[in-house]
């Protein structure tokens, strides 16, 4: 529906453009909470003024009725008392009685101290329901006058009724009750006229709401969607632009380490600092462009079929030299052809983040365990190690931009926080997800999960948070 009405309206048309723009899919997130809020506060005040307002209605036209009601059944119990119940309860159909104007639709009838009728009880015209002895049983139970709206059929309607226990001036024992009622089936039909028309308009007023609520939310978003454009393109510019400078700074200390025989021992340390603290932001500055084009980059992209397998040995290759340098192993396990539909140098570069984090934060001769496995219409990769783990306090805040675990550690390793943050950006651009479930002191494992080459073709981008499966500690 939303793809039919972009091609004539001009809010949608601009909202189908805004698809492509960077960061779509977080603003799209913020104008549907926006416009949910919008909504639901606008809704709650209709609730609000809704049932104030039936409530109120209801209140005014039925407690006249109901007073009136109650008026007639304590004149017919002074009748009671005074004179009999015959003349209480005359036989004779409902309707005026001995020249007391109660009105037409009035209803009238005595039940006796047990609340049944008495014999010989005339009901000519009276509905069934209104016969009931119930409300008269539910007087004499509770020793006061009870009200009730039973359904007098086609020809009544709805019926309020109000009993009243008639009661010996000098015993205090129950002669009787007498119940008296009247018909509200017009009353209760504006109620229901003004219940429809209450849902109607409500229903009305939230659909405009959630129109006007989006079209208020993008013109919310505006300022920020400009501020976060402008920021991404900084990033963007600014690693780039650092990129060379940083790379020559770095090639200079190196040229003047060949000669270290002729530099002082100080300033020999010096040098290897720098080429230490370049090499770090070369990489912080790589990762910080390539965040910044994953973030700017259109959400509909020229793919291709790709394996995975071939992926992950690829991704092995390049980082076995680090892998021998520590000490570790690295077994691959693997299918012959898990194919799965992307850009190939960017899923390889989520595989060596998360390779590259293995690696780090695993233990002098570790294991890493590299595997590729096909289940329900997707492909797994996963990365297993037997490093350090992480606490469970830090799994929440796993994914988030420059977030590292152990600082110090990290710093040393060269880490910038970032390996996990662009793993998972990369898998999320394929409508896949990262999953990372680890053990305190034994070992992490991040699985990578994308959607099979024939089982689903990439429509658009769709992020999906990154998932955190706590395991239980076990004993070493």
């Amino acid at each position: 529906m939303y793809r039919r009405l972009s091609h004539w309206w001009p809010p949608f048309a601009r909202g189908s453009r805004r698809s492509q723009e960077p960061g779509a899919a977080l603003f799209q997130g913020l104008r549907i909470h926006l416009t949910l809020w919008y909504c639901g506060v606008l809704g709650a005040a209709l609730i609000l003024f809704g049932i104030a307002l039936y409530l109120g209605t209801q209140y005014f036209l039925l407690t006249p009725i109901e007073n009136d009601v109650a008026d007639h059944a304590h004149e017919h119990v002074e009748q009671w008392l005074r004179f009999s119940p015959d003349r209480a309860c005359p036989l004779r159909p409902f309707g005026p009685s001995f020249g007391q104007d109660f009105g037409p639709s009035e209803m009238v009838i005595c039940f006796d101290r047990s609340g049944m009728l008495p014999l010989g009880e005339n009901t000519t015209g009276l509905p069934s329901a209104f016969l009931s002895n119930s409300v008269a049983v539910a007087a004499l139970q509770q020793g006061e006058p009870v009200g009730d709206v039973v359904d007098g059929g086609t020809e009544f309607g709805k019926i309020y009724r109000y009993a009243i226990v008639v009661q010996d001036s000098e015993s205090g024992e129950p002669l009787g009750v007498v119940v008296a009622g009247e018909s509200v089936q017009v009353q209760e039909n504006v109620l229901s006229l003004l219940m429809l028309l209450l849902l109607s308009i409500g229903g009305v007023a939230l659909l405009g709401a959630g129109l006007g609520g989006l079209f208020l939310a993008n013109r919310a978003l505006a300022p920020a969607r400009l501020a976060w454009t402008n920021q991404q393109r900084f990033i963007a510019d600014a690693a780039h632009e650092l990129r060379t400078p940083l790379t020559l700074l770095r090639a200079d200390a190196e040229v003047l380490l060949r000669h270290r025989g002729l530099l002082a021992t100080e300033d020999a340390t010096l040098l290897e600092d720098i080429v230490a603290e370049t090499s770090h932001m070369t990489t912080l500055a790589n990762n910080m462009l390539t965040l910044a084009r994953l973030d700017s980059r259109p959400s509909h992209q020229e793919h291709e079929v790709v394996n995975l397998t071939e992926i992950a040995h690829a991704g092995v290759r390049r980082i076995q030299a680090l892998t021998d340098q520590r000490n570790i192993s690295i077994q691959e396990e693997a299918e012959e052809a898990v194919l799965v539909i992307g850009d190939p140098p960017l899923l390889e570069q989520a595989v060596l983040a998360l390779l590259d984090n293995a690696i780090k934060y695993n233990r002098q001769g570790g294991q890493i365990i590299l595997r590729t496995t096909l289940r329900e219409n997707q492909a797994l990769l996963e990365v297993c190690d037997t490093g350090i783990g992480i606490a469970t306090e830090h799994l929440p805040h796993l994914g988030e931009r420059f977030y590292r675990v152990d600082k110090a550690r990290s710093r040393e390793s060269g880490g910038t926080g970032l390996g996990l943050s662009i793993a998972q950006r990369i898998i999320t651009a394929h409508g896949g997800q990262l999953t990372l479930s680890s053990v305190f002191g034994q070992g992490t494992t991040v699985t990578l999960a994308l959607p099979l080459a024939y089982a689903t073709i990439a429509d658009g981008e769709k992020v999906f948070p990154l998932i955190i499966v706590p395991l239980p500690e076990q004993k070493m």
